[in-house]
């Protein structure tokens, strides 16, 4: 991930942490010029996420700061490894642990639920995030659920159409807001179209989008909905995905399934950053 999808990110984090005033603990009891070293620490096991964000932290309080990674985002990491270390002034460290610290366990956290998912699905269906985002974090979010071995839905309403239930009511019906759409748009866009029964189903085949989201239907119309599409579009299933369910969606054959849990329901993965010794 490029630095300037997250530079402005962690300048506003580290402002708000920080104030006007700075860490007055540390500049109370730490002279300006005294460098150390620190050791990044998994207490956890999964998936690594967000070892620019992390850096960058550091590396805006200290233009001399070095941080030296033994791994890489998308590795699985171990408890009790070490994964990074970093040298810089002591003052700089403790300003910016907890941002640094707060943006790589969310991001490893997004990334390990990812891994869960993907492994339980065997290859089919594939695991898609949505745009059930933390406001500001979603190109990171979404980042971190490639690292887990997920793949993106669309990064926002500007580059994928997406008809969902409110749309299709408020234009009448699905044929309508389809033929809106591409009077807007021609091909310029792909076409997804929420459905929330086999009639629906019936009516985006006959529109002739390129994929048809089969919306919060038991297993059992699933089925009956892969079976009327026939491989003719692709299907995703929404709403009510667990990982205990994914094995009867790979039997049902839908091909995608998207899950808003990867990013808005998170455990943090657990690190610490302890000194080391003088740098």
């Amino acid at each position: 991930m490029k630095r300037k999808h997250y530079h402005g990110l962690i300048e506003r984090a580290l402002a708000e942490d920080l104030g006007a005033r700075g860490d007055v603990t540390s500049a109370a009891l730490f002279p300006k010029k005294e460098r150390a070293l620190f050791v990044l620490l998994s207490k956890d096991e999964g998936i690594l996420c967000g070892l620019g964000p992390f850096s960058h932290v550091f590396e805006l309080l200290d233009r001399k700061a070095e941080v030296e990674a033994y791994f890489k985002d998308g590795d699985e990491l171990k408890r009790g490894e070490v994964v990074a270390r970093v040298r810089a002034s002591l003052r700089a460290v403790l300003a910016g642990e907890r941002t640094a610290l707060n943006l790589l366990s969310h991001l490893s956290g997004v990334a390990t639920k990812t891994s869960l998912f993907v492994a339980a699905a065997k290859g089919k269906p594939a695991i898609l995030d949505t745009r059930k985002t933390i406001p500001g974090l979603r190109r990171l979010q979404k980042y971190a659920v490639a690292c887990g071995g997920g793949s993106n839905h669309r990064m926002g309403l500007h580059d994928m159409i997406l008809i969902k239930d409110n749309h299709i009511d408020a234009a009448g019906n699905i044929a309508r807001a389809v033929e809106r759409a591409r009077a807007k748009w021609g091909k310029r866009f792909r076409i997804e179209v929420e459905t929330r029964n086999l009639r629906e189903v019936e009516e985006a085949l006959a529109a002739r989008v390129d994929r048809i989201m089969l919306d919060n239907m038991d297993d059992a119309t699933m089925r009956r909905a892969v079976d009327l599409v026939s491989g003719r579009v692709e299907t995703e299933a929404s709403g009510n995905v667990s990982l205990e369910r994914l094995p009867a969606l790979g039997e049902v054959g839908v091909d995608l399934v998207s899950v808003g849990e990867l990013t808005h329901t998170v455990k943090a993965f657990d690190f610490s950053l302890k000194r080391e010794n003088t740098a």
